[in-house]
C-alpha cells in the first residue's frame, strides 16, 4: 500500500474540487504502474492529478464515465470485470448509495462507479470506493485490507461502516473518505464487534502488507 495524501499547500488556488495530491511537490510523486479510479466526480477523477501519476506505460483503469475527464486512453471497467497486470489480479466491483444507506446525497448510482478488488499473491485488498454498505460486500471472499468509507453525507458514515467491516471479515480495516467522522471511533466499534484490526492512517504514512 502507498502513502495517505493529504493537502500541505504552498500557494492559494480556487477550485471547485480537491485534488488528492495537490500540493505534494513534483519531486515526491512516483509514477505509477496503475491508477485506478472508482468514479466520474472530479475529487476522484481529475485529468490533472492522473497526468501528474503516469507516464507512457502506466495503465488506467476507471468506469466509463471517466471518459469525458480523462478521454480514451484508459482501460474501462464495470462491475464484475477482471484485469490481469503482471503479477496483480484487478476486479472491479459494485460501489453505490442505496435509499436505506446513511449517505445524505444519493450521488452515485448503481453501474456508474466501481470499488476494486487488487490480489497479489495470495493477499487481496479491496478498496470500497464511493458507497454505501451494500449486499455485494457479503460476497467479496477472503480480503486481507480493506479500505473503507467512514465520512458519511456521499458514503457508509461511521455505524454503517463497522457494519460493512464486520460483514468483509478483513484482517485489516482502513478508515478513509472521512470528511468530519472520527477514525478513532471506527477502531474501537470495529475492534469492540470483531477480529479485524482498524489502522487509521496519518498523513504521510505508509501501510506495508506483506505477501
Amino acid at each position: 500500500m502507498r502513502t495517505y495524501f493529504t493537502k500541505y499547500p504552498k500557494k492559494i488556488e480556487f477550485s471547485k474540487w480537491p485534488d488528492p495530491i495537490d500540493g505534494l511537490p513534483e519531486k515526491d510523486l512516483e509514477k505509477a504502474n496503475v491508477i485506478l479510479l472508482t468514479h466520474h466526480h472530479k475529487d476522484h477523477c481529475k485529468s490533472v492529478t492522473v497526468n501528474r501519476l503516469k507516464d507512457a506505460d502506466t495503465l488506467v483503469v476507471a468506469p466509463k464515465r471517466c471518459i469525458k475527464e480523462l478521454g480514451k486512453d484508459i482501460k474501462v471497467v464495470a462491475p464484475g470485470d477482471e484485469i490481469p497486470f503482471g503479477d496483480i489480479t484487478i476486479k472491479a466491483v459494485d460501489a453505490y448509495n442505496t435509499e436505506q444507506g446513511s449517505s445524505t446525497r444519493k450521488v452515485h448510482h448503481k453501474g456508474d462507479c466501481v470499488g476494486y478488488l487488487m490480489t497479489v499473491e495470495d493477499k487481496t485488498i479491496y478498496h470500497a470506493g464511493d458507497t454505501d454498505y451494500i449486499p455485494e460486500m457479503r460476497e467479496l471472499g477472503k480480503v486481507d485490507v480493506a479500505l473503507l468509507p467512514i465520512g458519511g453525507t456521499f458514503t457508509t458514515n461511521i455505524q454503517e461502516a463497522v457494519e460493512a467491516a464486520i460483514a468483509i471479515k478483513p484482517g485489516v480495516a482502513i478508515p478513509m473518505h472521512r470528511l468530519k467522522a472520527d477514525p478513532e471511533e471506527f477502531k474501537d466499534k470495529v475492534e469492540a464487534k470483531s477480529n479485524t484490526k482498524v489502522v487509521p492512517l496519518k498523513i504521510g504514512e505508509v501501510y506495508h502488507l506483506k505477501t
